[in-house]
């Protein structure tokens, strides 16, 4: 039974990349023109999802009315601004490159985790910066990434989780006043390029460039989909294939922080969705329980992030 069930969660996330590339292609031509636009803008990071939403866009539009903004610090890795740079040459898409330290060095955004006093040389950046994630994992038995879904009150090691969210939250939010302000200035429709897995989960910076934007076309569809559709869409093999990773602290790519292969947690959260019992889904997975309560729990401890509390009288 659990073959089974696993088999009909696979065979969920198979998409008809045509069909959905049509659909999205009309969904970003309707909001162009709906909300009186002459163009689109969006920030490219090297990575799969924002190379995917570029392609999209430019089969929507042409390549005249795009303009990509790519939107680097000192701690980006050479290799994602390598790719994002070869991409636009590639699609022939016009581009902005923005380089954000000096915003982030006048803020004194450095100070607060001073990676600068690490030497560069021999990736000892980033052996330092995984080995403090994993500190805190062994001592705590929990993940960083799922502490900071929540506050920090009466936490183990919250100065150190409070210092790293100030640090790279303010990148996604800088990123994401440089894309309205071209936006603004150019009548410019912004297009975001969250996907469902990392929505679902709070994997994203709230009222940063992956979640305020104008239009969001990946937002349904799960990382591994995502993948799917890029296939489809002949973006590089080596985008599609390289690890996913936030590009924002040195040394920690998207499955390091989270725990969990997208693979596996798509199957989890398509499950949940599906809702079947926590136990049915170890099963099926072959994974423990706690595993997917601990998907489960990022789920519900993101909710916040996703909406607004409002008081529900005035009176």
């Amino acid at each position: 039974m659990s073959n089974i069930l696993l088999e009909e969660l696979r065979e969920s996330l198979n998409i008809d990349s045509e069909g959905v590339s049509l659909n999205l292609e009309i969904f970003i031509r309707e909001y162009t023109e709906k909300l009186e636009r002459e163009g689109i803008i969006l920030g490219l990071s090297g990575g799969l999802d924002s190379a995917v939403v570029a392609l999209l866009c430019k089969r929507a539009l042409g390549t005249a009315k795009i303009l990509a903004l790519i939107m680097p610090d000192k701690d980006s890795k050479k290799e994602h601004l390598e790719d994002a740079l070869q991409l636009v040459h590639e699609l022939d898409i016009p581009f902005k490159l923005i380089n954000i330290t000096t915003y982030l060095q006048k803020l004194g955004i450095y100070q607060i985790f001073p990676l600068d006093k690490i030497p560069v040389w021999g990736r000892l950046k980033e052996m330092m910066v995984k080995e403090a994630y994993r500190f805190y994992r062994r001592k705590t038995g929990r993940i960083p990434f799922h502490d900071s879904l929540l506050g920090f009150k009466n936490k183990e090691y919250h100065h150190y989780l409070k210092s790293c969210n100030a640090y790279y939250r303010i990148k996604h939010r800088l990123r994401m006043l440089l894309l309205y302000y071209y936006a603004e200035l150019e009548n410019r429709l912004v297009v975001g390029a969250a996907n469902k897995s990392e929505y679902k989960i709070g994997f994203f910076v709230k009222f940063g460039c992956d979640d305020a934007s104008d239009i969001m076309p990946l937002i349904n569809l799960y990382k591994t989909q995502v993948r799917e559709l890029a296939g489809y869409l002949n973006i590089p093999k080596r985008i599609i294939i390289k690890s996913p990773s936030p590009d924002i602290i040195p040394g920690l790519g998207d499955e390091e922080i989270l725990n969990i292969s997208y693979e596996k947690m798509d199957l989890i959260l398509l499950a949940m969705e599906k809702s079947l019992k926590v136990k049915d889904i170890a099963e099926a997975l072959k994974i423990e329980i706690e595993e997917v309560k601990r998907i489960r729990s990022y789920s519900q401890e993101s909710e916040h992030m996703r909406r607004i509390y409002r008081p529900e009288t005035t009176n």
